[in-house]
């Protein structure tokens, strides 16, 4: 795909109501990612609002994805209840919409969540199943992805022997996370704690990637990211499983040796990437035609996922 890229037509659709950015005024904001506002409720909660931005090469698009906020939030709830079992995660089970003003309750309707408030542990648990994005070129220079040494001979999107943990030190907004190994990890915040984030992360990608093949998807791979209560007690938080935080493929037209079509902001980064653009603020405008079809990958994969749809 390139700037100058066509498409075959598309059923027109209604666009659904979007939110760029939430303008609360009943909570205090205490800032925003590249996706999400975060709001204090009281000393011990969040509240956490996903918008419908999009960040391609760690840009924000100006143009919101319709939808796009209200499907990675079902789709986060989702998974939290599935996996509730392996770990703890922040969920309070309070309705957010009791917590705002009643004339904010619509931009907290469906995209919102009442978390508690952790103490983050800046590292990334990423891990991976299969060959792919920075993984792979990592393979292709030195036979290893982050000093974790791989079979000879592997392609591209292969299935790995088994699923490697391979962490990340989490950086300021706009700046690439930076790849770190296990023994860094160990030594930022110490070995008994590395350990067990990182049993828990294989353990809740094998259980997610176990259910996803029976919906027809592949989780490529993901990344997970925890906190600690007051107690010191382990938490999965922010978001899981999502097409923002996991590359899923369809099955059906999977085969290694290629780069599979994945259900997230694909068409967004091809038609970036046919673009005479640095990769750097401001992120250049999106094409109607590509803001639709990037609103239905994000709806199919929850469709796909959790057997439901938005409505």
């Amino acid at each position: 795909m390139t700037g100058s890229a066509s498409f075959a037509p598309r059923p027109a659709v209604t666009p659904a109501p979007t939110l760029h950015q939430s303008t609360l005024h009943s909570l205090p904001l205490l800032g925003r990612g590249k996706v999400r506002d975060n709001y204090a409720l009281g000393e011990d909660r969040l509240l956490i609002v996903t918008s419908d931005r999009l960040s391609a090469f760690d840009v924000v698009m100006a143009e919101p994805i319709p939808d796009k906020g209200r499907v990675l939030n079902r789709m986060a709830l989702f998974w939290f209840d599935r996996l509730a079992d392996v770990v703890p995660n922040h969920l309070t089970g309070i309705d957010p919409e009791t917590v705002v003003a009643a004339d904010e309750r619509a931009q907290v309707r469906d995209r919102a969540m009442v978390v508690k408030r952790l103490r983050p542990i800046l590292v990334e648990a990423v891990v991976r199943g299969y060959l792919i994005g920075s993984g792979w070129k990592d393979y292709q220079a030195s036979g290893a992805v982050c000093g974790i040494r791989l079979p000879a001979g592997l392609a591209q999107a292969e299935r790995l022997p088994e699923p490697i943990f391979t962490p990340a030190a989490k950086a300021e907004r706009g700046e690439h996370d930076e790849n770190i190994g296990f023994d860094e990890m160990s030594a930022r915040i110490g070995a008994a704690l590395a350990q067990q984030i990182r049993e828990i992360s294989l353990e809740l990608y094998r259980r997610a990637s176990e259910y996803a093949a029976t919906r027809g998807i592949l989780i490529a791979d993901t990344k997970f990211e925890f906190g600690l209560d007051d107690a010191g007690r382990l938490h999965l938080m922010d978001e899981v499983l999502t097409a923002d935080s996991s590359r899923f493929w369809p099955a059906d037209s999977y085969r290694p040796g290629i780069s599979p079509p994945s259900f997230d902001k694909q068409f967004v980064r091809d038609y970036l990437e046919g673009l005479d653009w640095d990769k750097r603020p401001p992120a250049p405008p999106l094409p109607p035609e590509v803001i639709a079809r990037t609103a239905d990958k994000y709806r199919e994969a929850l469709v796909r996922i959790t057997g439901r749809g938005l409505d």
